[in-house]
């Protein structure tokens, strides 16, 4: 009876696994055929995204060959278009020197007769210096840096023998930058550790000077008052109120100039203008020592379009530009002697740059000038021949 039970037990357990492995065999069955299913979705969907990919790689690669050639299309434009300019160029170039302009001058016949009696009222202007230089030509240009604002004036002591750069950033303001050296300038890029002066009053416009040691500004006060103030003492020497009423700008295309102040062989001179003869500039000699008029004379360079102005060898060359910038010009010319007079000296044409001079400052020294284009700083070498020559 006890082996008839046990045969029983054995046979349900038997049957029981046998069920137990059935069961799991279906569920392994079943998980695989999940992850078989999963696995061809990936590579669908993996299939896909390559396809998708590529497409997306030659449309890209299509794209960069079109901009390629576009550009290779525009430049070639440019390159055309510079030739054009070129080419454009050298003909205007041409017809400046087969027709150039006349003078812009205003002739007004009373104007003109009153001109030629203050004149003979004048005492004739008696040279310090043998210097009969004339400009023929401005054949360089070297640009130095870009520095500061659109306007401003930086210049050297023709007199002293001293390489220190002196540089007026801005129509207004009371600092003045000094660099020991041309070189210092140049490479100089931050500001703040270069050693400055800061002066008792502010200064107006871009009229100042540096000259023997001084200099020589325009106060921003209503009497536009002229500050001879020592650089190595740091201490105003001596200041005046010039013999000259109703000043009214004295270019046309610099608003913030009423008195520009120029340095030549000669000495000092004033370059301004007033309201009695507002369409032209006038000239004066000053005396360095005690800031004194020695004497005066109303010329025959207009106000407008006139953008500076610098003297050499007592001859005052005015230079002209038009309100959208082009090239400037020596248009006008006005020489104390009486030697020569612009229908001598042919119009003197600048390089080309970037706008419009807010200062020119004549070196006597180096024969050379110091311009300011709208921030950049530029030296311009001149070609010189004695005024007799010109005949």
């Amino acid at each position: 009876m006890a082996g008839i039970v046990a045969y029983v037990l054995l046979s349900f357990v038997a049957v029981v696994n046998s069920q137990v492995q059935t069961a799991f065999i279906e569920y392994i069955q079943t998980r695989m055929g999940v992850f078989e299913e999963r696995i061809a979705q990936w590579h669908d969907q993996s299939s896909r995204y390559s396809s998708e990919l590529r497409d997306f790689k030659n449309q890209v690669l299509k794209m960069l060959e079109n901009i390629e050639k576009e550009r290779e299309t525009v430049r070639n434009e440019m390159e055309n278009t510079n030739v054009r300019l070129d080419r454009l160029e050298r003909e205007v170039d041409y017809l400046e020197t087969q027709n150039p302009a006349p003078p812009c001058v205003d002739i007004d016949e009373k104007l003109t007769d009153l001109h030629l009696q203050k004149k003979k009222n004048k005492e004739k202007y008696v040279k310090l210096t043998d210097c009969s230089d004339t400009i023929t030509q401005v054949n360089a240009m070297k640009i130095l840096k870009r520095f500061g604002s659109n306007a401003g004036l930086w210049t050297k002591d023709p007199i002293v023998n001293s390489e220190k750069v002196y540089v007026f950033d801005g129509s207004g303001n009371d600092t003045v930058f000094v660099f020991s050296r041309m070189k210092e300038f140049t490479l100089s890029s931050l500001t703040r550790k270069v050693p400055r002066i800061k002066l008792p009053y502010p200064w107006i416009g871009t009229g100042h000077i540096v000259y023997g040691g001084n200099l020589y500004y325009i106060r921003q006060d209503e009497e536009f008052q002229v500050i001879k103030f020592n650089l190595t003492t740091k201490t105003v020497v001596d200041s005046a109120v010039l013999p000259i009423e109703d000043q009214v700008p004295v270019y046309g295309l610099s608003k913030f100039n009423y008195i520009d102040i120029a340095a030549d062989e000669e000495g000092l001179w004033v370059i301004y203008a007033t309201r009695e003869n507002e369409k032209h500039i006038c000239l004066a000699k000053l005396d360095p020592s005690n800031l004194g008029i020695e004497q005066m004379w109303d010329t025959p360079c207009p106000i407008e379009n006139a953008e500076s102005a610098f003297v050499v060898c007592g001859t005052l060359y005015v230079v002209y530009n038009t309100k959208l910038p082009s090239r400037s010009r020596i248009q006008c010319i006005f020489d104390v002697s009486g030697t020569i007079t612009s229908e001598h000296v042919p119009i003197v044409y600048f390089p080309k740059r970037y706008g419009s001079h807010s200062s020119m400052k004549y070196n006597p020294r180096e024969k050379q000038i110091y311009a300011w284009d709208d921030g950049y700083q530029i030296l311009y070498k001149l070609t010189m021949k004695p005024k007799d020559e010109l005949y």
